[in-house]
């Protein structure tokens, strides 16, 4: 199993979910990423585990098309390969299948409508993304823009920041366009990290509850944030549970069980496989009123 990158508490928390199935499933998990967000890093990594012969890579591509030859090699070595948080070019990896975390279009829309709401559906806004090649994130911002075009076109999006998976350049390129702009009335982070970067330079800022900041991130990093004021609201799913649904499922892929429909899979309740895509379920929205009950 192979994460974008294994120092961020959110890869952590997948890494927890994925140890709990493999112990229940009595499989063998190494668990290996990189330190840096960087494909270049995660290839080589995949190259040692075709040379380890394992049954099954699963991983969640930091590009999806750089990472594609890898995988399909993968592929023709017989090694089942899953992308799961973020997907691999379908066609060119060949990969069997992908563990969606959320309907995509589903987040993307909540994640515009719990700003826009927040800021009265006009002003300026700005997303803060990761790297301009981030699957998941060019996957809900290709639904995000026509949500904000057509349902708050008196929304002014600026230039999309892109600090990599870096709290410290979150936290400072989003100060830099607080003091450029001081106008600005809300912000998107698209990663665990952008989120926190964010809301500390809007609380920094002295502009707490003044600039709508939300995102998706885990509940842990922005406590302090909801309590304080800063982030009303933002979403996210449970990356334990995204951990645990990837292990499951590159077993039943395995042992020939991998169907259409709506299933109970381990200890996870209603998970719907359609296709080459499985989904864990509908987005979590955190606020002041339930950030306390979820400890990841």
């Amino acid at each position: 199993m192979i994460p974008k990158l294994e120092t961020i508490p959110y890869f952590k928390a997948c890494q927890k979910g994925a140890k709990e199935a493999a112990d229940e499933l009595r499989v063998e998990l190494i668990y290996r990423g990189p330190t840096n967000n960087r494909v270049e890093d995660q290839i080589p990594i995949v190259e040692d585990m075709i040379q380890l012969g394992l049954d099954v890579i699963t991983i969640a591509p930091n590009d999806p098309e750089a990472i594609a030859p890898v995988l399909k090699r993968a592929r023709n070595q017989g090694i089942i390969v899953i992308t799961w948080d973020a997907d691999a070019n379908a066609k060119t990896s060949g990969r069997n299948a992908f563990c969606n975390q959320t309907p995509t279009d589903e987040l993307a829309h909540l994640m515009v409508d719990i700003v826009a709401k927040a800021i009265g559906g006009k002003g300026k806004a700005v997303i803060v993304s990761t790297t301009p090649t981030a699957p998941n994130q060019n996957a809900w911002m290709s639904f995000m823009l026509p949500r904000i075009k057509e349902m708050y076109p008196q929304i002014a999006l600026l230039e999309t920041l892109y600090p990599d998976e870096d709290i410290s350049k979150a936290r400072q390129m989003t100060a830099s366009v607080l003091a450029a702009h001081p106008d600005l009335r809300g912000i998107w982070g698209l990663s665990s990290v952008a989120v926190p970067g964010a809301a500390e330079a809007v609380r920094q800022a002295g502009k707490s509850g003044r600039v709508a900041v939300s995102g998706v991130t885990l509940p842990s990093e922005l406590r302090e944030y909801v309590k304080d004021g800063t982030v009303r609201q933002f979403c996210l799913w449970n990356p334990e549970d995204l951990g645990y649904l990837a292990v499951q499922m590159a077993t039943r892929i395995k042992d020939g069980k991998y169907t259409d429909g709506t299933f109970d899979i381990g200890r996870i309740r209603g998970v719907r496989v359609r296709g080459d895509e499985v989904i864990l379920g509908p987005p979590l929205v955190f606020d002041a009123n339930n950030i306390d009950q979820f400890a990841f």
